[in-house]
């Protein structure tokens, strides 16, 4: 199903409500957000779904010891998995930077974390460089904002990248 530009900002804002209650119920801790990289009108598909199963694996392996509350939420605006933690912000920063660096379908996923106060952490807090645009070796950002690449390119690379990983 395609979503729609105000479904988009709906579940953008429905994302960050959660964020908060979440802070609100566990005051004191880190809260680690996962959400899957899937350009396009539509982010919920069997790609985005092995994505996601990737990714809250990979999240699930590296902070499991530290979980104290964790929140999923399968929709048709994309996955969500919610993770309330004790570990130091920055050091769940680190962490998550590692797995979408490592991992094989990693560029895919979108760990954010959350310190105490409720402010995301970025890469440059922990050192790491922006991340990198799927097709090419500028910023991620810049080609988003600049529209380099076409839907169809980006849409055959994580296919392959897909492909690749579940073979």
């Amino acid at each position: 199903m395609e979503i729609t530009l105000d479904m988009l900002l709906a579940s953008r804002e429905s994302r960050q409500a959660k964020q908060m209650a979440l802070m609100s119920a566990h005051p004191g801790h880190t809260l680690v957000c996962l959400t899957v990289v899937m350009p396009g009108a539509v982010k919920r598909n069997l790609h985005s779904l092995i994505v996601a199963n990737a990714a809250l694996t990979a999240v699930l392996e590296c902070f499991r010891p530290h979980l104290i509350d964790i929140e999923v939420r399968d929709l048709v605006t994309g996955y969500e998995a919610y993770l309330v933690i004790d570990m130091e912000a920055l050091r769940a920063k680190e962490l998550s930077c590692q797995i979408e660096d490592e991992h094989p379908l990693g560029r895919l996923f979108d760990i954010d974390v959350l310190s105490t106060d409720g402010i995301p952490l970025s890469r440059a807090q922990v050192g790491d460089a922006p991340r990198r645009c799927l097709l090419c070796e500028h910023e991620s950002r810049w080609c988003m904002r600049n529209h380099t690449h076409t839907q169809a390119e980006l849409h055959a690379r994580i296919s392959q990248m897909i492909d690749d990983y579940v073979r």
